[in-house]
């Protein structure tokens, strides 16, 4: 949107018009567009003007273009690894420009992982149990890299057990925020101990249908991790680069990024 007192340029302008008619369902996912002549005489613009605002759409992952007699620009049907990838790397850049915290990065999952530990309860599959199962390693008994990974997937299956998609969507780039944020072996002592205990329990309440017990315990569960994230945060100390990490997923196995 522009600011106040300035012209928005007419390709801008076509974007944002197009934007809104994808957006309310106008031209649904699948749906070829009018062809830039159209477009052109419906605007009252030039074709390089249509072109341009369709770029802008493509650059949003909007809209696709193809050449040739059946091509055209397409709205694109949606993707949630696609949506995942773009918030994780706009997170990150937020994370690294703006004064965000871990704790605001752990309100926000406490927004996502409580209900849909509740939701996690109720339409569970046997599926879902047995990954969640397969997650819990006791860290006693494994090296860092296993148990972490195993960590950061429980959560990530408690998301998708919930049924709905979105939650899992938007927890992805959460995920990958913090583990190119913090910094493992900063927490706490006995914190990785907790966190495999914790995990058993929701995982019992899960398993029981439980639902507000839970919830319950995946609130309580983020909230213990309090203290560990304030200790890795402060000592995290200012980096050199900023990072984007929806392009860095090799960095999820390494055994010196974040818990989860």
């Amino acid at each position: 949107m522009s600011a106040p007192g300035t012209r928005q340029p007419q390709y801008a302008f076509v974007a944002d018009a197009l934007r809104k008619r994808i957006l309310s369902g106008e031209f649904p996912p699948g749906q070829r567009l009018p062809v830039e002549p159209e477009l052109s005489k419906e605007y009252k613009v030039s074709r390089s003007t249509v072109r341009e605002a369709l770029r802008v759409l493509s650059s949003q992952n909007l809209v696709a273009t193809s050449r040739g007699v059946a091509g055209g620009s397409f709205v694109v049907t949606p993707d949630t690894a696609r949506i995942s990838d773009y918030l994780a790397a706009s997170f990150g850049l937020l994370a690294s420009s703006a004064d965000v915290s871990a704790q605001a990065l752990l309100e926000l999952r406490d927004v996502l992982e409580v209900p849909a530990a509740r939701l996690a309860a109720q339409r569970r599959s046997a599926e879902h149990l047995a990954a969640l199962r397969a997650t819990l390693v006791d860290p006693r008994a494994v090296g860092p890299a296993a148990f972490h990974e195993g960590n950061r997937c429980f959560h990530q299956v408690l998301l998708e057990a919930s049924g709905n998609p979105l939650l899992a969507a938007l927890g992805r780039p959460v995920f990958d925020v913090l583990e190119a944020r913090l910094v493992r072996s900063d927490a706490p002592p006995q914190t990785w101990d907790r966190v495999f205990a914790e995990h058993g329990e929701i995982l019992g309440f899960v398993e029981a249908g439980d639902v507000e017990a839970a919830a319950a315990a995946a609130h309580a569960h983020l909230d213990h991790l309090r203290a560990a994230y304030d200790q890795m945060d402060e000592r995290r100390g200012p980096r050199p680069d900023v990072r984007t990490p929806g392009r860095d997923a090799a960095r999820s196995l390494d055994p010196e990024t974040s818990d989860l």
